[in-house]
């Protein structure tokens, strides 16, 4: 009798899916969305305009509108742009047509999972460089690794998830002159930094791009990212991109969402700025915790307490947070996204109450 697991790679089966806890609170401070829904005059507008579409038909193939909506918003070429479904559809197809057995993929660590999780799918080695012990970027050892080890793909999230630093741009200017394979920049959060590496597109073929609206667009719901590189790079990982990825309301709302940012999307990211910064305040006041400083929408912790604990006890008060002990280097740390003014003051009235009896310093 054969056993279908058999025809599962090894290296699959030996993996840990990608998973999230199944634990719900009011107060929901996990996963680094934006807090505020998305405005009403967007949802108004989006829901306007797909009601003028036929629903029976396929929506634009190659999503033309969007991605000149989105040449516009980013400065760079529409057809050097791919939309898809969530950024996490192009990490994977920009793996997919350049990782096969023993192809090797940088990344600094820790980081966004999925970058590691796909590549071992596909067969791929993973090269890991630890983070600076300030959990920064290590510009150097960065350069060092890729001179020693030819990765054909590198990826960088800036700012990083989960530490929120930012790769310095003359860093990556020494690291896109250092190798011969491919650049990834995931910039996710970047609106909450204030910094893009997209100007160095023109200068850097080998650079590409990544972006979500699940972040500051406020659209995690309806699944809407892009990638940004050179025209002929663009052509060749579309190939591994599904048909029709985007459906009518998706390709809608990112249109509306990128028209209407600066009016009404923009004040939001303003305002999750200025609360990352006053609840990184706050939270140095608290003995116990040592906050570190983010260029994202989250921060992470250290913990004088199991963070495991620390995760527990602001469930029991109604309140998620993610618990990052399991990653490398954070086995103290827990992270924690910036909410709204008046959520952000029930953590922060929480961890008083949880640290008010520690001891322990850190």
């Amino acid at each position: 009798m054969s056993k279908p697991l058999n025809a599962i790679k090894a290296k699959v089966q030996a993996l840990r899916a990608y998973s999230l806890s199944s634990d719900r609170a009011s107060i929901k401070l996990n996963q680094n969305e934006n807090p505020w829904n998305l405005p009403p005059e967007i949802g108004s507008e989006i829901l306007r305009r797909v009601n003028e579409r036929p629903w029976s038909r396929y929506p634009d193939f190659h999503a033309r509108a969007l991605h000149e909506r989105l040449a516009e918003f980013a400065g760079w070429k529409a057809d050097g742009i791919i939309a898809g479904n969530g950024s996490n559809e192009l990490i994977q197809a920009l793996l997919m047509v350049t990782v096969g057995s023993g192809t090797r993929v940088l990344i600094s660590e820790p980081t966004f999972a999925l970058y590691r999780q796909i590549t071992t799918v596909l067969g791929g080695e993973v090269i890991r460089v630890p983070l600076s012990s300030k959990l920064t970027y290590d510009g150097e050892a960065l350069r060092r690794a890729i001179e020693s080890a030819s990765p054909q793909v590198t990826i960088i999230c800036s700012p990083n998830n989960p530490t929120g630093c930012v790769i310095d741009p003359k860093d990556l200017e020494s690291l896109l002159e250092a190798t011969r394979g491919l650049i990834v920049i995931d910039e996710a959060y970047h609106e909450f930094s204030g910094e893009s590496v997209v100007p160095l597109l023109r200068q850097h073929p080998n650079l590409i791009v990544l972006r979500t609206f699940s972040k500051a667009m406020a659209m995690a719901g309806l699944r809407v990212g892009y990638l940004l590189t050179a025209p002929e790079l663009a052509q060749e990982i579309a190939k591994a991109v599904l048909p029709y990825n985007l459906n009518v309301i998706s390709q809608t709302a990112a249109q509306v969402a990128v028209e209407m940012y600066e009016s009404t999307l923009k004040p939001l990211v303003n305002l999750i700025c200025a609360e990352r910064d006053r609840v990184y305040e706050r939270l140095k006041e608290i003995k116990g915790l040592e906050p570190v400083p983010s260029r994202g929408n989250f921060m992470l912790v250290r913990s004088a307490m199991s963070p495991r604990l620390v995760f527990d006890e602001l469930l029991r008060r109604d309140i998620l947070i993610r618990d990052v002990s399991a990653y490398p280097m954070l086995g103290n740390y827990f992270r924690i996204s910036v909410g709204t003014p008046e959520e952000n003051d029930q953590l922060l009235a929480s961890l008083r109450e949880i640290f008010g009896s520690v001891d322990t310093p850190l």
